[in-house]
């Protein structure tokens, strides 16, 4: 049994004990507040002092196709607000639109200086009619004004691109070793392969085990062509285990066709 005293005592602890509020110490929190308020005023008044406007833009790069006036045009188009405000991504995406741009670097110089360091793309090869490739196998520019005529010509459908690139890439290389030098490369829309070489020599390597077939050209048939290149015409790969050559003077020879009579694709 439990005394009335005792559940007194216990209700008037209760009510004797500090509230929330009373137990909270105020002055801590005031410093803290002074603290935390006084570095957004200096945060701030910083941000004021520093995002002055965009005074002047460094350009750097080596230029060929592209000039810093232009450059200098599409930064001050899309730098608004201050040195500091300004959106950096917003400016690179700018410039890289540019034509003949590959990438773009954006940076802060204080007080009042963007810094812009620009890297134009590399043609590698034409693409079709008037489009342009760089090293990586990428259409950078579809209608270019001028079309240098030295590069090797690339032709195929539209989005193959990298596929037409690749093989060009992983050919040249290694006909140069065997004595002739690759000019060309075409895809045509149903998905045969044909190669042209510097001396006018076209080589058709079909639809079919094309990776086979161009190993075959380089290892058995570009000896030949490097010895009489002025008397062939095109070399057909197109059989499964040789190659036939048509010769200028209209008179077909086969080399060395150890299977099939007819190309098989």
């Amino acid at each position: 049994m439990q005394l009335p005293w005792k559940k007194r005592n216990r209700r008037q602890a209760r009510n004797d004990a500090p509230s929330l509020l009373e137990r909270v110490n105020w002055r801590v929190v005031g410093v803290a507040a002074g603290v935390i308020g006084g570095c957004v005023a200096v945060a701030l008044l910083l941000t004021l002092a520093l995002d002055r406007p965009v005074r002047r833009v460094q350009v750097e790069g080596s230029f060929q196709r592209v000039s810093p006036p232009e450059i200098e045009a599409a930064v001050v188009a899309v730098a608004r607000g201050g040195l500091a405000s300004v959106d950096l991504d917003e400016v690179r995406a700018r410039i890289e639109g540019i034509d003949w741009v590959d990438h773009a670097i954006v940076q802060r110089r204080w007080p009042d200086t963007l810094r812009v360091l620009v890297v134009e793309q590399v043609a590698a090869a034409r693409w079709n009619d008037s489009g342009l490739l760089n090293a990586r196998g990428e259409l950078f520019l579809r209608n270019a004004r001028y079309v240098p005529p030295e590069l090797p010509l690339l032709e195929g459908p539209d989005g193959s691109e990298g596929i037409v690139a690749q093989l060009y890439l992983d050919a040249q290389g290694r006909m140069l070793e065997a004595g002739v030098r690759l000019t060309g490369v075409r895809l045509d829309e149903r998905g045969a392969w044909e190669l042209e070489l510097a001396n006018g020599v076209r080589v058709r390597l079909g639809r079919l085990a094309v990776t086979e077939r161009l190993d075959r050209f380089i290892r058995l048939a570009c000896p030949l062509v490097a010895k009489r290149a002025a008397e062939i015409g095109y070399v057909d790969m197109r059989y499964t285990n040789g190659f036939s050559v048509g010769w200028n003077a209209r008179s077909a020879l086969a080399v060395a066709p150890q299977e099939d009579a007819t190309p098989d694709g």
